[in-house]
């Protein structure tokens, strides 16, 4: 076993995670009122035996759980291992689902995020010698934010482009010579539409790496394929995070489409939805996650709501023995819809239609009646698309091939669906 395997090996890696674990609980179970009554209701103290002990005893924290401790706790909650003067960042779930979560945290926990962004900037080949264009809004929401400082910290010179049209951060893209992208993949997707309006070459820019989050489709292939042919060959690199977890995966650098928890700072679970029975290597389940490096305000056992597909095999061709997510983050477990019995994931749709270059934007919607679903997916063409007619049709054979269902495609005006900055919203339910 050469070196790399033996620093990632999951019996090292487990070891590491026990004494973060225990570190953690000898913080939290006395100070943090949220996490203190579920520790003790437990019977766990900091002296845990072994990771399965803790699987076995610990109870699951949800959303909801969260969300009605800050109701009863304005407005911050009891998740809260210091005083609130020791706490410097504030930042909100962005609210796609429900109502939104505060999030508080210390300069310590604040760095332990750096420090998550930093592998993500290694596995990317980024370096002190690149510029980066942020470009989403800068709100609220984490977003960004931990990516933005981590990079002034490596030494690149760091471009905010929040409240700027699209042409704009296309512009100052080209002006500033960037060399590395930070957006979202349907933003990569409408930045290349822009530019092909705008009689803009993106050849001529120097962007070599664009580093998508929040969307799955950083590890659906059909879609960083677009994405790379837009951008002239630009690598795409995925991540995935969230405001109350933090940095948490990194695309693999060896094998498309599959993102690495980061387990040196997560625990990681994938047990079926709703349940709690570990999923077999290939199956897909909901990522359960505990953070061991935010203190400040940890997350335990927490049903993230996240689909994921558990990769097959212990040890990747990157010479990683960190959990392996197959085509990232499926969807959510409150988006797949079972349609006359078979499940469709959002990031399965996506394959399908980003496969098609002369699509540049769709919308699905979702018909209910009683227990039944239908699909009908919206479809607009690109300026430059000769017979879209031919591309409703094509797509729709494809459809048909790939989940054995009929499902119905629209070709409708170019500029009628909503284009998207940061998470985009395709998915409509009727």
């Amino acid at each position: 076993m050469n070196e790399t395997n033996l620093l990632n090996s999951r019996e090292i890696i487990e070891a590491n995670q026990l004494l973060k674990l225990r570190s953690l609980f000898g913080k939290v179970s006395f100070s943090n009122p949220f996490y203190a009554s579920k520790i003790h209701q437990a019977g766990l103290s900091k002296e845990i035996p072994s990771l399965e002990s803790f699987f076995s005893t610990m109870p699951f924290t949800d959303k909801s759980e969260l969300i009605n401790d800050q109701r009863r706790h304005p407005p911050f909650g009891s998740n809260l291992t210091y005083d609130i003067g020791s706490y410097t960042r504030f930042s909100r779930t962005s609210a796609t689902t429900g109502r939104p979560m505060c999030w508080l945290d210390t300069p310590k926990s604040w760095e332990w995020m750096l420090e998550n962004w930093a592998q993500v900037y290694k596995i990317a080949g980024v370096n002190s010698q690149d510029r980066i264009l942020f470009a989403f809004s800068f709100g609220p929401f984490l977003g960004f934010w931990t990516a933005f400082e981590s990079a002034t910290r490596l030494g690149c010179l760091c471009i905010p482009g929040g409240g700027m049209s699209s042409l704009a951060r296309l512009t100052a893209l080209i002006d500033n010579r960037v060399t590395v992208l930070c957006c979202t993949p349907t933003y990569a997707v409408r930045l290349a539409e822009v530019a092909s309006d705008n009689q803009i070459d993106l050849s001529k820019g120097r962007v070599r790496v664009i580093i998508v989050a929040g969307e799955p489709g950083g590890s659906v292939g059909s879609t960083v394929n677009a994405v790379e042919q837009f951008w002239a060959g630009a690598k795409v690199i995925d991540h995935h995070g969230m405001t109350e977890s933090g940095p948490v995966s990194y695309g693999c650098p060896k094998r498309p489409n599959v993102l690495h928890v980061m387990e040196k700072s997560y625990i990681s679970e994938i047990l079926n939805v709703g349940g709690d029975c570990k999923v077999l290597e290939g199956g897909v389940g909901e990522l359960i996650l505990t953070s061991l490096g935010r203190v400040g305000s940890p997350l335990i056992r927490y049903r993230t709501g996240d689909l994921v597909r558990l990769s097959k095999g212990s040890d990747c061709e990157c010479g990683s023995s960190e959990v392996s997510l197959e085509g990232g983050i499926l969807g959510r477990t409150d988006d797949m819809v079972v349609v006359r019995g078979v499940n469709i994931y959002p990031s399965a749709v996506e394959e399908v239609v980003r496969s098609f270059q002369d699509i540049t934007e769709y919308r699905v919607e979702v018909q209910s009646q009683g227990s039944l679903n239908e699909l009908k997916i919206q479809v607009e063409c690109s300026a430059k698309c000769v017979d879209s007619e031919n591309v409703g049709h094509r797509l729709q054979l494809l459809l048909r091939s790939t989940f054995g269902l009929r499902i119905p495609v629209v070709i409708i005006a170019r500029g009628t669906l909503p284009r998207f900055e940061f998470k985009a919203k395709r998915w409509i339910r009727r």
